[in-house]
């Protein structure tokens, strides 16, 4: 078994599909070394047991999807993903507040690495959660509820403290979108604040083998005013945030409005995500560095457009999640979509964590990354109240495989 992506091979000794939460119970129980796994597409080992683990597969758990109206809330099963879980939402009138770029991936291992999408004001998708119920190593089920001295370490937890098999998720009034593209942002004099906060969700593209941003994408609640936008020119013709690559695989483009659902991912449920064949890096750092951050970048174009498809900058609102790389502050993400090759992507992976290390990024937890757990250690104040909590729930580190225990390591 591998990842979406292809580059990592899983190592477990064994891998199940349990088709009820009391088969998945028995096989966590049973199980020495075990990690669950969503919809693949991390693309590093963080799913990996290791040699002679047990890998789990939530996709065969009953697609639950229970909409509260009157709460409005969702209690959601482990294995299914947003496309899924949005259609159910809107039939009732409700929406999540925000999506990620991939509509295709899952609920429990999004929220579990801190995935987000985009807009100052919108936290990462697992600021919607309001309840996480896991099973813990000895296979007894806990629930843990915001409000709960726990809750904040029980979300974003890298699947560290045992199998998320239903999350509760916040909805909202169901609400319109339109996308407007704009092309050719200038690098030099950019008010990033202001490109940032022109709608309810914001995208710079860019390829690095110039200056400036290729593409921006605007989303607007229909709800919300038109913004103005003077500083690009409107994009003429549907585009796809990767050169060469067909516009009918992304979301309604060119004003015309849409579900929430269909217009805040930017790519389609029924087409392959993205590029497809790729790596991906991210790396996340205090918004009023955003400006700072792209000049570094640009300053080593040279190293990383040779093997970059398309970098997007995004901004994500503080959370409170302590493994989040938005625990605390207000957010520029920094997303480099490679080519698939590996051995040439990490020299320019390096270049990049160089350039932007005076800006304390934290790395996105399922994409690739050279940094060393000793010094992520220093960039999540509440790491220590993490460790005891994984201590509590899981002492052995049944869930604790090779990435996880280095991070966790004191």
């Amino acid at each position: 078994m591998t990842n979406w992506a292809g580059n990592v091979a899983y190592a477990a000794g064994e891998a199940h599909r349990p088709e009820s939460v009391e088969a998945l119970r028995a096989l966590v129980a049973g199980g020495a070394k075990v990690r669950a796994l969503g919809s693949g597409h991390s693309f590093n080992e963080i799913a990996d047991p290791g040699p002679g683990g047990v890998l789990l597969s939530l996709a065969a758990l009953p697609a639950g999807a229970d909409v509260d109206t009157a709460a409005r809330t969702v209690r959601v099963g482990g294995g299914v993903r947003y496309a899924e879980l949005a259609r159910r939402v809107h039939a009732h009138g409700l929406a999540l507040p925000n999506m990620a770029s991939l509509p295709h991936i899952s609920v429990a291992g999004s929220v579990a690495t801190g995935t987000h999408g985009s807009g100052v004001a919108n936290g990462p998708l697992a600021s919607a959660v309001r309840e996480v119920e896991l099973v813990t190593a000895d296979g007894t089920g806990v629930t843990i509820t915001r409000g709960d001295a726990r809750f904040d370490g029980a979300v974003t937890s890298l699947g560290a403290l045992g199998v998320v098999t239903a999350l509760t998720l916040d909805l909202v009034p169901a609400f319109g979108v339109e996308q407007h593209l704009f092309t050719e942002l200038p690098l030099e004099g950019l008010d990033f604040e202001a490109v940032a906060g022109a709608a309810y969700s914001v995208s710079l593209f860019t390829d690095w083998r110039d200056p400036g941003f290729r593409q921006v994408w605007l989303k607007r609640r229909t709800d919300q005013p038109l913004p103005a936008f003077p500083w690009a020119a409107p994009a003429k013709v549907a585009l796809h945030p990767v050169p060469g690559m067909p516009a009918v695989n992304c979301t309604g483009q060119l004003g015309v409005p849409g579900p929430w659902h269909e217009r805040l991912p930017h790519f389609r449920p029924e087409f392959t995500p993205s590029s497809g064949a790729e790596l991906q890096s991210e790396y996340l750092l205090p918004r009023r560095h955003a400006l700072a951050a792209l000049h570094a970048v640009d300053e080593i174009r040279a190293a990383v457009a040779p093997v970059l498809q398309i970098c997007e900058v995004r901004t994500v609102a503080a959370d409170a999640q302590w493994l989040s790389p938005s625990h605390g502050r207000d957010t520029v993400a920094l997303h480099f979509t490679w080519v698939e090759d590996t051995a040439a992507v990490l020299p320019a992976v390096r270049r990049v964590e160089e350039a932007l290390e005076p800006f304390d990024p934290r790395p996105h937890w399922g994409k690739v990354f050279t940094t060393p757990a000793a010094l992520l250690r220093g960039r999540y104040p509440r790491l220590a109240d993490f460790r005891a909590l994984a201590q509590e729930l899981d002492p052995a580190g049944k869930f604790a495989n090779a990435f996880v225990a280095a991070l966790l390591d004191d």
